[in-house]
């Protein structure tokens, strides 16, 4: 008897959507390209400024103006950067000197370690506690769990980095202050910025667990003799991701590319301390290349996203398939 193979899901639908959600990130990238090369020229400033030294003459300063287009109208300037993106080229930094991409990749995978593990962090906390104060709605206990919420929402980071600063480093002695070397550096900033991120989450998973109990599929699990944690796990959780997974893609997409304020608080040399210092530094190709890439990198995280839903939901399963 032969076997047959069913695909877990429709290949051909989903590379044709995936080379859809790629092909929609153009013009946004564009668009994005476009309002990030105006602000930084409207923010003024001369870049000769930042590429030679101060004591050099106005002729130098002429001559490297008409060398890097500078002189140029801003559509003309903008066209010839596009351009070299094409072709691969992102520019290099006004202030080192060196590549764009190669400088943003080298400090991605920083960011996406310290991203990563807060993520981690608030996974653990936040969808335990937001399965039990669900399963314990309108009492002290869910309570008490909202208020610890919404205090973690309300909280700034850069207020709640400080204060573990001063009570695990300045005053116990046990965690460093900043910097990086290894895992007892990471705790810190992760904490920080996952402490935050479980907050939130904790209060998307209690929603939409609220929302899958009230179902008659829940009445009928239990009717049918299933045990309680199978009737939570398997027929409540599984039912509730796709708001949870929302909520993570989210989450991580805003620690990716906007975890400037925990990097600059712990000096960890990330994506959003390189935004935020290329900005202080008037780096305009740093700045612009950096927030391009940032971009895609959410695309590509809310894309991830989207191909997760299919394990956690079998109708969209369903659609990639090619059934229903």
């Amino acid at each position: 008897m032969q076997c047959i193979r069913l695909p877990l899901f429709g290949a051909d639908n989903m590379l044709k959507y995936i080379l859809k959600r790629l092909v929609i990130m153009i013009p946004t990238l564009l668009v994005t390209s476009f309002l990030i090369f105006w602000a930084m020229d409207l923010a003024g400033g001369d870049p000769v400024n930042q590429i030679l030294p101060e004591n050099a003459s106005v002729e130098q300063r002429e001559a490297l103006r008409e060398e890097m287009g500078f002189n140029d109208p801003f559509l003309v300037r903008y066209f010839r950067y596009i351009g070299g993106i094409l072709k691969g080229d992102m520019g290099s930094s006004y202030i080192s000197g060196q590549d764009v991409f190669k400088t943003f990749m080298g400090r991605c995978h920083m960011t996406l370690i310290l991203g990563g593990t807060a993520l981690i962090f608030a996974c653990i906390i936040a969808v335990p506690l937001g399965i039990y104060t669900a399963l314990h709605e309108n009492t002290w206990k869910d309570t008490a769990a909202t208020v610890v919420a919404l205090f973690g929402v309300s909280m700034p980071n850069f207020w709640l980095g400080l204060m573990l600063i001063i009570l695990f480093s300045l005053k116990l002695g046990w965690l460093p202050s900043g910097g990086t070397g290894g895992v007892k550096y990471l705790i810190l900033p992760a904490a920080t910025v996952g402490l935050s991120l479980a907050a939130l989450l904790t209060r998307t998973t209690r929603s939409a667990m609220l929302d899958v109990l009230r179902q008659d599929y829940m009445t009928t699990a239990k009717a049918k003799g299933c045990s309680k944690r199978r009737v939570i796990y398997n027929h409540g959780l599984r039912n509730a991701m796709i708001p949870i997974v929302t909520a993570i893609g989210m989450q991580f997409s805003f620690v990716m590319t906007g975890s400037a304020l925990a990097e600059t608080v712990f000096g960890w040399p990330g994506i959003g301390r390189l935004v935020v210092d290329s900005i202080n530094k008037r780096d305009t190709p740093m700045v612009t290349g950096s927030i391009i890439l940032c971009c895609v990198l959410m695309a590509l995280i809310n894309l991830a996203v989207d191909i997760i839903y299919a394990f956690c939901d079998p109708r969209i399963k369903a659609q990639y398939s090619g059934k229903g």
